[in-house]
């Protein structure tokens, strides 16, 4: 007998048998527990979009500017007092409505001098010329010598001279007095006035009475990289190239129109080419100096391979997207991207149509992941 059996009692070395091979039992039971299953991983919520073949529009992306179609500063080509104003500023005019009336009083006293300086040498010259047909008569029969009838037929013709002179002036008179009532060239809006009833008016002066902008149609300028150059000339030789603005956040209406110009050279500065597009602005949302966005459509792409621009992703190696695979695993593969168009992508290589992405959750993912797909969120209303 050992020391332990002659230590300790025998039921208390049964006893300590049994908490022995309980405790034994239950190590070997949880180790082959671990051994049998390992924890399951969870899967990752992840929002997916599947790679589509569409249509997609070869576009020019640029801010641009609204400017008025044609711009007429009025000034008045006589002086004078300004007797009346026809418009309201910011009024909407006609071409040949009238603008101003200018003191016409000394105008008419002009006129009415020129037209009676005309009568006077027209009687003198109708005289002259009933003296020259009754000379030549006399000098025929030899009454009268050469020269004198010579002097008779160049005071007619000096006489005639003044009346075409005469006729002259009280054309400019009658001009003159026309000018005194200004009209509107041009159908278009009136700005700020800068000339009041009352106000003695200057010929021709450095400053415009009125600025008239015509608004329909309106231009938008706008510029772009040169290197866009041969390929708008070559889209322009086809056909018209259609060009939409987007006003503010309006994404939802564009202002549709069609580039019209193309500057004749590139800004060396800047290294881009003007260019301008014409749009009938039949509401009047396009205003001289607002700036918007615009889209210039050059061709359109047939059966492209698109997927959402947020499932793009860029590593140190370039471009990639997680694609899901039918066991719901991610794979991460590398990309050639194309021209984006309305947060949507072209794949040039890597993605087939039909395969799905990964559009939200990539920072949680990595190849091999398994991945559970959120179902979309559908607006209310609907």
């Amino acid at each position: 007998m050992n020391a332990l059996s002659t230590a300790l009692p025998k039921p208390v070395k049964i006893v300590s048998i049994i908490v022995l091979y309980a405790l034994l039992m239950s190590v070997l039971s949880a180790c082959s527990g671990k051994e049998a299953q390992s924890p399951k991983k969870p899967s990752v919520p992840v929002s997916a979009a599947e790679a589509v073949q569409k249509t997609v529009p070869v576009q020019i992306r640029a801010v641009g500017n609204a400017e008025p179609y044609s711009t007429v500063a009025v000034k008045s080509q006589v002086g004078g007092i300004l007797t009346r104003v026809h418009f309201r500023e910011g009024q909407d005019v006609r071409k040949g409505d009238p603008l101003f009336s200018i003191d016409s009083r000394p105008y008419e006293a002009a006129l009415r001098q020129a037209e009676a300086n005309l009568a006077k040498d027209t009687a003198q010259l109708e005289n002259a010329r009933v003296e020259v047909r009754r000379y030549e008569e006399l000098v025929r029969k030899g009454y009268i010598a050469q020269e004198q009838y010579d002097q008779i037929r160049t005071n007619a013709a000096t006489l005639e001279a003044v009346v075409n002179a005469d006729k002259a002036l009280v054309e400019n008179a009658r001009l003159q007095l026309q000018y005194c009532s200004i009209h509107s060239p041009l159908t278009g809006r009136t700005g700020n006035l800068m000339a009041n009833q009352g106000n003695l008016i200057k010929e021709n002066a450095d400053t415009p009475m009125v600025i008239i902008n015509q608004l329909q149609p309106v231009y938008v300028t706008f510029s772009v990289p040169e290197q866009y150059l041969g390929e708008i000339k070559k889209y322009m030789s086809s056909g018209r190239l259609k060009v939409e603005v987007v006003i503010g956040k309006d994404e939802k209406y564009p202002e549709q129109g069609a580039l019209t110009f193309v500057d004749n050279t590139v800004d060396t500065a800047t290294g881009t080419i003007k260019l301008k597009a014409t749009f009938a602005n039949s509401d009047r949302r396009l205003w001289p100096g607002q700036f918007v966005d615009v889209s210039m459509t050059l061709t359109a792409r047939p059966d492209a391979t698109v997927v959402p621009s947020q499932a793009i992703q860029t590593g140190q190696k370039g471009s990639y997207v997680f694609v899901i695979k039918p066991d719901l695993t991610v794979e991460s593969r590398p990309v050639v991207t194309g021209l984006t168009f309305e947060e949507e992508t072209v794949i040039e290589k890597g993605v087939q149509p039909g395969e799905r992405v990964v559009t939200d959750g990539q920072m949680r993912i990595f190849p091999g992941a398994t991945v559970e797909v959120k179902a979309p969120l559908v607006p209310e209303g609907k």
